[in-house]
């Protein structure tokens, strides 16, 4: 078979050099955010994370190469890392104290006595019968000295320059005006000087024109002749034409003949080693990242020993140096020692599962995971894992990352013990991820580790990190611990949860330990039936903990398996039951709101006699909190009284007389509807006191608010019409509630503006649910929408069109038959729409 023929690559074209350089230049002096440079981060996983996120690179434990360190080097680790935590937060405290002393206000306003005109009393010392000696540092006359106030410092003239309001700081401090390449107005007589570019290299032949920009800076193009109209020479002429040997004679010029005036046409010089439009690498790489990154970069780059690769990043070729410099090929693996050759294997694979493309990611997957005990889990781990905290890391990149540990793992077994540490300070911070299958992926791995390494091995190499001084680490040890328990079974795990949340060593560790409880119920939901009781007797000492993080971690765990539990194992919460009543009336802020939200999740499961007294115990804390101006408390007390209403045990007559009046005095209100969560909370809990209250009282107190100034607290009104009276139906409305629900419903149609179906979708559900008696409206109603079947705008007969669908039926079994010819006529004369949305109606 012969070999293919040699096609040369096609030119990259890209923006010119001085343009991509001038966007980079004025960037930076106007301090705003390249749009280039953006695009070509949204990859990154660092880059869209938030700070608390980004706190896994400070990590300093589970780092380098090697195994762990033993369990009581990172003992003695983690007590040094509390005790440099201790000395650093009282150095803080004393640097503030200083700070707080320094800044104290001086308020002594009273002049000195001998300043005041007329004052003839005597000094102090020279009254009679007065032996009070005069105060130190005072006057000889005994006045005491008046206190130095720091208005009184004289300000010196050559420090009058360097204060906050001086002339040069309002100068500096002024915006910059924006530079653009259109602002340098060339001097008048002169002509404007052409732009710095890459064609700017002094060819062998050429003339140097030099000149000044507007700001002082000197520019100088070369300029050398135009090949296409330099003049021929006869010795060019002689090889093109036919010559005197073949029958040909040159003619001489006639004697009048004046040759032309030479014209010298000249160019810019272009340098002889790039050519027309050529392409350095540092050009072909700004071109790529303004193309929007390495991964849309779609050219292959072939390379000797590992193949076809789709990208080929910066950090990729400092990390793979040993695999793609010279003598990175196979051929010159001969001179290495078994250690260097798996080292250099494991890197090509990696490098090919990294970057290569899929037939030779799929074939690089499979050799790694076949061999992996071959390689074993020293080599492997240690040039993974650190892939895995590069700052650059892309989704596609770190998943693919995240299969080779997993399928490492599987074909490893309990030769990763030594690692577990190393793996899970990696693995850990995709728990807390935005992307839920990263969460997954998370969970999968260090379920498969544990597995592996035992429940006493991940123990003890996680028992360090428990009461860590860093937040993050606990926050991530405690989920990763849930996943353990999700893996080996909770009662394996249960002896070490009731030690850790009950420790008198820190409170770090019971505040980690009651959060670790949480999220095993988060993530095994009602599977935390057969345990509840051991469970909630392992935090109930947390509610009256002296430090008050761990009485709101406590209730919120409380919560947490109250909700997993619903609807049954209320005798498991016996114990806690009391400390919770006394914790609402003894606490304020986030410690009130888990007390409150532990509350709303247990008065669920009680029967209903309970649930009743319970709820009218704890109501008046809850009103007493809808005034809080805390969104978080707000969100909290409404979830609550939404679970209150729904139980049995509440009668509908305590609804109406004491939670109604103030619910909508501090709920209903404009600014709950610009909020998107305030305002889903408000109308989910408002249908839940519909179902108890009935859809008269709810009704008669908005129905008004359809006529609301406020277009989003209208949309917010109507919904929560809509809601209510699809579920309960509209038989107890009155007559003179029906009249002004329909008033408010045409209003809200004729004046929405908002790009969604809220209005139409609540008016075709009241008319529905009246059935019969909107017939004494629907002369009104189908006037409306002739008037807005003609309208001028498309989209207010778009939506006549889809309201007259849905009130067809209506006008129908009303016997309404003229009428709904009216619509018809009007609708077959609008056959002619030209805007296909309205037609399609």
């Amino acid at each position: 078979m012969s070999e293919e023929p040699y096609r040369p690559a096609l030119p990259n074209y890209s923006a010119p050099q001085e343009l991509l350089d001038e966007h980079a230049e004025m960037a930076e002096e106007e301090a705003e955010p390249d749009a280039f440079e953006d695009k070509a981060r949204s990859k990154q996983v660092a880059a869209r994370q938030s700070d608390y996120q980004l706190r896994r690179f400070q990590r300093a434990d589970g780092r380098g190469e090697g195994e762990d360190e033993s369990y009581a080097d990172r003992m003695r680790l983690a007590e040094l890392q509390r005790e440099e935590e201790k000395v650093r937060r009282h150095k803080e405290q004393l640097e503030k104290d200083k700070v707080r002393d320094d800044d104290q206000p001086m308020d002594d306003k009273t002049p000195p006595r001998k300043a005041i005109a007329g004052d003839d009393t005597p000094p102090r010392g020279i009254t009679a019968g007065d032996d009070t000696p005069p105060r130190a540092g005072g006057d000889d006359d005994g006045t005491p000295p008046t206190k130095r106030r720091k208005w009184d410092v004289e300000v010196k003239e050559e420090d009058k320059d360097s204060k906050e309001w001086s002339d040069k700081a309002l100068t500096e401090a002024a915006p910059k005006k924006k530079r653009s390449r259109w602002d340098q107005t060339p001097a008048e007589g002169e002509e404007e000087p052409k732009a710095k570019s890459r064609w700017d290299q002094t060819p062998a032949n050429g003339t140097l024109i030099t000149g000044q920009m507007p700001d002082g800076k000197a520019t100088s193009v070369t300029m050398v002749d135009d090949p296409r109209y330099k003049a021929i020479t006869d010795d060019e002429l002689n090889t093109l034409l036919p010559g005197t040997g073949e029958g040909f004679s040159i003619v001489p010029p006639p004697a009048d003949y004046v040759p032309a005036p030479a014209v010298r046409k000249m160019v810019a010089a272009q340098p002889a080693d790039i050519g027309f439009m050529g392409q350095t690498e540092g050009d072909a790489q700004k071109a790529v990242q303004a193309a929007g990154g390495l991964m849309s970069f779609a050219e292959q780059t072939e390379i000797e020993g590992i193949g076809a690769l789709q990208f080929l990043k910066k950090e990729d070729s400092e990390y793979f140096a040993k695999v793609l410099g010279e003598g990175g090929g196979e051929e010159d693996d001969a001179g290495f020692s078994m250690e260097e050759l798996k080292e250099r294997k494991i890197m090509r694979l990696l490098l090919k599962i990294k970057n290569g493309t899929p037939p030779i990611r799929k074939t690089a997957l499979r050799q790694i995971t076949d061999r992996a005990r071959e390689f074993g889990a020293g080599p492997l781990f240690d040039k993974i894992l650190p892939l895995l905290m590069e700052r650059t890391l892309e989704d596609q990149e770190r998943h693919l990352l995240v299969k080779v540990i997993d399928r490492v793992l599987y074909k490893l077994d309990d030769l990763v013990r030594p690692y577990t540490h190393k793996i899970l300070v990696v693995i850990e911070p995709l728990l807390i991820d935005e992307d839920y299958y990263a969460r997954v992926e998370g969970r999968e791995i260090i379920s498969n580790l544990a597995k592996a390494a035992g429940l006493a091995h991940m123990i003890s190499t996680m028992r360090p990190d428990i009461d860590h001084v860093d937040e993050y680490v606990r926050n991530t040890t405690a989920r990763a611990f849930s996943v353990v328990a999700s893996a080996l079974g909770i009662p394996a795990l249960l002896p070490f949860l009731r030690a850790v949340c009950r420790s008198k060593k820190s409170w770090q560790a019971r505040h980690t330990g009651i959060r670790i409880i949480q999220q095993i119920a988060v993530m095994v939901g009602c599977a935390v039936l057969p345990h509840l009781r051991n469970l909630v007797d392992a935090i109930a000492d947390g509610l009256q903990d002296e430090q008050q993080k761990v009485r709101t971690m406590t209730a919120l765990s409380l919560a947490a398996l109250a909700e997993a539990a619903a609807p049954y194992g209320i005798e498991s919460f016996d114990n806690v039951l009391k400390p919770l009543w006394l914790g609402i009336r003894q606490h304020r802020g986030k410690t009130l709101a888990a007390f409150l939200k532990a509350i709303g999740f247990i008065i669920p499961l009680m029967d209903p006699e309970y649930a009743g007294y319970y709820v009218r115990e704890c109501m008046p804390i809850l009103i007493r909190e809808f005034g809080t101006s805390d969104e978080e408390m707000r969100r909290i007390v409404l979830q609550v009284i939404k679970q209150c209403a729904g139980t049995e045990g509440v009668v509908p007559n305590y609804i109406r007389e004491e939670v109604l009046p103030e619910f909508f005095r501090a709920f209903w209100v404009r600014r709950m509807a610009l909020d998107r969560r305030n305002y889903r909370h408000v109308v989910e809990t408002t249908v839940e006191l519909a179902q108890k209250a009935g859809v008269s009282e709810i009704v008669s107190r908005v129905c008004n608010d359809l006529k609301d100034e406020s277009e989003p607290f209208r949309k917010m009104v109507m919904e929560t019409i809509t809601k209510v009276i699809s579920m309960t139906g509209a038989a107890d409305i009155d007559e003179r509630l029906e009249v002004l629900l329909i008033d408010g419903i045409i209003f809200a149609f004729q004046e929405q503006t908002l790009e969604d179906n809220v209005m139409l979708e609540g008016f075709g559900t009241v008319v529905n649910a009246l059935g019969g008696r909107v017939k004494p409206y629907l002369p009104q109603i189908v006037s409306m929408i002739l008037w807005r079947l003609t309208n001028k705008s498309a989209r207010v007969r778009m939506l006549a069109a889809d309201l007259t669908t849905r009130l067809a039926p209506i006008i129908k079994s009303n016997g309404e038959d003229q009428l709904l010819s009216k619509l018809g006529v009007v609708i077959f004369e609008q056959l002619g729409e030209e805007y296909p949305d309205a037609l399609g109606r």
